[in-house]
């Protein structure tokens, strides 16, 4: 059984020295890490552990998300996967829980995922520390152990999740159609339903979620969030993101029609820095 572990960073380089670190500490070593660096400025640069430790580059504009994760995947030698966002520290038990669920199982895994609050994980830290500080996500609920299965194909979210390696292949992986931010994750849920790959929320072994700036909405990934919008509604023939949608339209921001999104205006600086906030989000 081996496990590849794939993230994505641009740019966050003291998050991705952080989940290096919850990978040293995991009683499960992963079989290698594999790193894109989506053009950051510097270069993204990690020393070795025990485990490998594999930078790819992947240069252009913006967040090319779904080509990133496809290229990690792409690299990776072991037959199981887990991705984990670059704000991500996995808890010691998460490799070992989805090197085991997936020997067990053909699925798809979504891992627990425990919010940290701004002074968190910023140096030295422990677990179990961690663990009373943190707070569960408003709307995705997970079992307290275990693993629980979940029909709702729209609550799959790619912070922290396991399949078979060869699972994501067949599936296609993540469609580079959706460029930027929004739309693509859904979309690769929806996917997996359709192919009949079940989706389960597994509890008790998860990861940490490092503070950042979180927009509610994200006004300032407007323009990639709409074209997504737009492409997902036209494959599944319905609205992905609704809740940001609506944030848009009640702006004055987007009109929605039979025929798709329109743009009216891009929000303002004030408009942007009003949506910050602290709590997650979900769209």
């Amino acid at each position: 059984m081996t496990l590849s572990v794939l993230t994505i960073v641009k740019n966050r380089s003291a998050h991705l020295a952080q989940l290096i670190e919850g990978l040293r500490r995991s009683t499960h070593c992963p079989d290698e890490l594999i790193i894109v660096d989506m053009a950051s400025n510097p270069p993204i640069h990690a020393e070795q552990a025990r485990f490998p430790i594999h930078v790819l580059r992947l240069d252009g504009p913006g967040l090319p998300l779904a080509a990133a994760r496809n290229a990690a995947a792409r690299a990776a030698k072991g037959d199981k996967l887990l991705f984990l966002d670059v704000d991500c520290i996995p808890m010691r038990a998460l490799t070992g829980a989805i090197t085991q669920c997936l020997h067990d199982h053909d699925v798809l895994i979504c891992a627990d995922i425990r919010y940290l609050g701004p002074d968190d994980a910023r140096g030295e830290w422990e677990e179990a520390d961690l663990l009373s500080r943190a707070h569960g996500h408003p709307v995705r609920h997970f079992p307290a152990n275990g693993l629980r299965q979940e029909d709702n194909a729209g609550l799959f979210w790619s912070l922290a999740f396991g399949l078979h390696r060869q699972r994501f292949f067949d599936l296609g992986g993540f469609d580079e159609a959706f460029t930027g931010y929004g739309g693509e994750d859904t979309d690769f849920g929806f996917r997996a339903r359709e192919a009949g790959l079940p989706l389960l929320f597994m509890g008790g072994a998860g990861a940490f979620h490092q503070y950042h700036d979180v927009f509610d909405p994200p006004l300032q990934h407007l323009n990639d969030i709409v074209r997504n919008a737009n492409l997902f509604r036209k494959r599944w023939n319905i609205w992905p993101m609704e809740g940001w949608l609506d944030a848009f339209e009640t702006a004055g921001l987007i009109l929605r029609s039979g025929r798709g999104i329109h743009v009216l205006r891009q929000p303002s600086a004030i408009e942007v820095e009003h949506a910050r906030m602290l709590l997650p989000v979900s769209p």
